[in-house]
């Protein structure tokens, strides 16, 4: 599984895995025990994570999710020390530590807590996806 396989509903909970379009929308399947299947349409907001980036303010603008992930990943393996129930100062010395040039003024503490809970989720449920190369570090 990769990033581009894996997408967040705004509106639900957890990480979805993409199984294919339909008529009216596109099939998810929810990336935990329970593998409940939805239909998000047209009027939902679907984010795709291989498409998501975190600002920065260095003249490239943003960073990628995948890249962010991996360096979670080689730094903290499976315990990142902090959690989404963390407070507003550990989560935002949290991302300054793994992306120090993150732009203040647009990345939330919520979104980072977004971050936290789907690179766990994604540890318990796709742990290949948290060590793959982005497509712009393989060229």
């Amino acid at each position: 599984m990769e990033l581009k396989d894996i997408a967040s509903v705004s509106g639900k909970g957890g990480l979805f895995k993409v199984v294919k379009p339909s008529r009216t929308g596109v099939i998810l399947e929810s990336l935990d025990n329970k593998k409940q299947k939805l239909v998000a349409h047209a009027h939902d907001r679907v984010s795709i994570l291989d498409e998501i980036s975190i600002y920065t303010t260095d003249a490239e603008g943003n960073v990628a999710l995948q890249k962010i992930f991996n360096t979670m990943n080689e730094e903290f393996g499976d315990d990142l020390g902090i959690d989404n129930k963390s407070s507003k100062e550990e989560i935002m010395a949290f991302l300054k530590h793994v992306l120090p040039n993150y732009d203040e003024n647009q990345v939330y503490p919520s979104d980072v807590k977004k971050l936290v809970s789907w690179y766990n989720i994604l540890l318990k449920e796709a742990p290949e996806v948290l060590t793959a190369k982005s497509e712009e570090e393989s060229k």
